[in-house]
């Protein structure tokens, strides 16, 4: 073989390494995170802030969901955006795009969510929502952010209100000053996480999702308790891998 040739073969093989290592590190992407966990605040009343909001790096895949440090609120971010939204009060909040916050717990990963997903018609609430998930990503072993894009006939979310220097030891004294907000026909993204192995951790006993949602406006958001997706109006961004 003339020698030329051999450069040209080794250069090949040298960038088709290169390629197959860029395409693992584009694969490989994800940074997750979970500070803090919802039990020691619910029955061990650790409320006091334990991750500032301004620490976490700009990113446009950056997701998370936790409630505001003092249960005073609660937080979404969102494409790298962070909002906070409290009560002011029984039917109105105010939502504010902002990192000067902390969280006594808060779920975060940065990974593209680059799978693009119509939700069938059976889908249209947490629990078709949850059951779809799970057998879509039966593979995925690791906890990961999701995204919904859809209208909504109908949602109910909370925000956290806890009444200033309360004391909490139970999920019942945590969820003091606890305020409701129904919607109604709204465009809306939902954020949300999926674990089978963090209950109580960030997602409750009872289920693997951790879900909040915020209106197209970005004028209302809330932890998600329910909702009713108008049907074919609803699109799920996942990690590309599921």
């Amino acid at each position: 073989m003339r020698p030329y040739h051999i450069f040209t073969l080794s250069a090949l093989l040298l960038f088709s390494c290169n390629s197959k290592t860029e395409k693992e590190k584009q694969r490989h992407t994800t940074d997750f995170f979970s500070v803090g966990a919802m039990k020691n605040v619910m029955w061990k009343g650790e409320l006091d802030g334990v991750i500032y909001l301004d620490s976490l790096s700009e990113n446009p895949n950056l997701y998370g969901v936790g409630p505001l440090e003092f249960l005073s609120g609660e937080i979404t971010i969102l494409n790298g955006q962070t909002y906070v939204s409290k009560v002011t009060s029984d039917t109105t909040m105010t939502v504010e795009r902002t990192k000067e916050a902390r969280a006594p717990f808060l779920v975060y990963a940065t990974e593209p969510l680059g799978k693009k997903v119509e939700l069938p018609h059976r889908v249209s609430d947490i629990n078709t929502i949850e059951a779809f998930i799970d057998s879509i990503a039966a593979k995925r072993k690791e906890p990961f952010p999701f995204r919904i894009e859809a209208e909504v006939e109908s949602a109910q979310i909370h925000v956290q209100n806890l009444p200033a220097g309360a004391k909490v030891s139970s999920p019942k004294e945590a969820h003091q000053g606890q305020t409701p907000y129904s919607l109604a026909n709204r465009k809306v993204d939902i954020v949300g996480f999926f674990s089978r192995n963090h209950k109580g951790v960030f997602t409750h006993h009872d289920t693997f999702l951790h879900m909040h949602l915020i209106t197209a406006e970005k004028t209302e958001m809330g932890h998600l308790d329910s909702v009713t997706i108008r049907r074919g109006t609803a699109v799920l961004y996942l990690p590309v891998e599921i």
